[in-house]
């Protein structure tokens, strides 16, 4: 009986060797039981090895290997002393459930997983040792780490943050902000336009040192780098568009003119991250750019880590002092959907104003959400999440036991 039709999915990518041709392994001792490592007063043997090989190497496992098999029957050793000394067992009833969800993974049930392992050379008992390690082991880590895990709303926002498609390119940009209240637009407009006449990266930050309402006005305007991707779309096309050194021409936004300088381009062969929503907060604080006003936003800002805060902020006063948002990154505001493209998630930027200036935006990242993720199931993410949590102390416990522990290869 061959496994490989049956096997389509389990490990997810792991399928049977195609005719499953494997072949003897080698004898490497006359005696199947001799010794081949001693752990403390146990040992493991070649019988054992040679099971544990076959089995992997029907599933063609990763590292199905002899000596990772060996190195794997060690740590087999030391969770088992770790979780006799701690009292655990599996019920028979545990053993059956345990057996048979692996089986599933294969479309098949546990007789006749253990049937078709046993027409390839693998004793029940191989598989049945294999199930009740790793369970009596998953439940000595979840009884002594599980109340250290913890995973917040924000990690699961991160989480969902995280996508990839496609190939990305990421830019150096430098940037000027440059207030235009109404009064001062047109003067502002003549401004832009020989900004825009600069062709040298020095020239423009001269110019952004000058005039930029940023935060990035002390460094010249210049921007790190950042994935075409992460920039709003009325502006990916403009910079994409320009070759290095030359400069957008001015983009009106609210009581404010933009420019942008392309300081070099690069295609990094990483998967680009396309976002379905990105959700913000804005907080509108009257006195515009005002010594004191910005004063008060830099307090506000290390009072506040998330875009919840905010509202504890907000109690109390009008309604629309606070807007929380949620939009597809071309439903943004073109300068929002700017300062937001700077921003990781509870970042701030108070560059822009409303009301012909009259209003600071203190405007903070909330969340992205990638578009593969947009339908994710936010209790799966943090099931996810908190078993990696629980394999990163079971890695660290058993790194621990093999450091302890007294192992001789034979």
């Amino acid at each position: 009986m061959t496994l490989l039709p049956c096997l389509p999915r389990l490990f997810k990518s792991l399928a049977l060797v195609a005719a499953l041709g494997i072949g003897a392994l080698p004898a490497t001792a006359q005696n199947l039981f001799a010794p081949v490592a001693q752990v403390n007063n146990t040992v493991v043997t070649e019988y054992e090895v040679q099971q544990r090989l076959r089995f992997l190497q029907l599933l063609n496992a990763p590292d199905a290997t002899r000596e990772a098999v060996i190195e794997a029957l060690i740590d087999d050793r030391l969770r088992t002393a770790a979780t006799n000394a701690a009292g655990l067992e599996i019920t028979e009833e545990g053993m059956r459930e345990g057996m048979a969800e692996f089986a599933t993974r294969a479309n098949l049930s546990a007789e006749e997983f253990i049937t078709a392992l046993g027409q390839n050379g693998v004793e029940r008992e191989t598989f049945r040792d294999f199930i009740a390690n790793t369970l009596t082991w998953r439940e000595l880590i979840r009884a002594r780490y599980v109340r250290n895990v913890s995973i917040t709303e924000r990690d699961i926002d991160a989480q969902l943050g995280a996508g990839s498609a496609g190939s990305s390119i990421r830019v150096l940009v430098s940037q000027i902000i440059i207030p235009a209240p109404p009064q001062n637009a047109a003067n502002v407009n003549a401004l832009a336009e020989r900004i825009a006449q600069s062709r040298t990266p020095a020239e423009f930050s001269n110019f952004a040192r000058q005039y930029s309402a940023t935060a990035s006005r002390g460094a010249g305007g210049r921007l790190p780098w950042q994935n075409v991707e992460d920039l709003p779309p009325a502006l990916r096309g403009l910079i994409l568009g320009l070759s290095p050194g030359e400069v957008t021409a001015p983009l009106s936004i609210p009581n404010a003119v933009a420019l942008f300088q392309l300081r070099d381009i690069q295609e990094t062969g990483k998967p680009a991250q396309r976002y379905a929503s990105i959700e913000y907060a804005a907080y509108y604080i009257p006195g515009g750019r005002s010594e004191a006003t910005l004063a008060q936003a830099a307090q506000l800002k290390n009072r506040v880590d998330t875009c919840d805060d905010l509202y504890g902020v907000a109690k109390g006063q009008p309604e629309d002092v606070l807007d929380r948002e949620t939009k597809a990154p071309a439903e943004l505001p073109n300068d929002f959907a700017i300062e937001l493209s700077k921003l990781d998630t509870g970042e701030v930027s108070t560059t822009l104003t409303r009301n012909n200036g009259q209003t600071l935006v203190f405007l903070m990242m909330c969340k992205r959400v990638a578009e593969e993720n947009a339908e994710v199931d936010r209790d799966a993410v943090r099931n996810a999440l908190r078993q990696e949590q629980l394999q990163g102390y079971s890695n660290q416990l058993i790194a621990q036991l093999r450091a302890d522990a007294r192992i001789t290869r034979k």
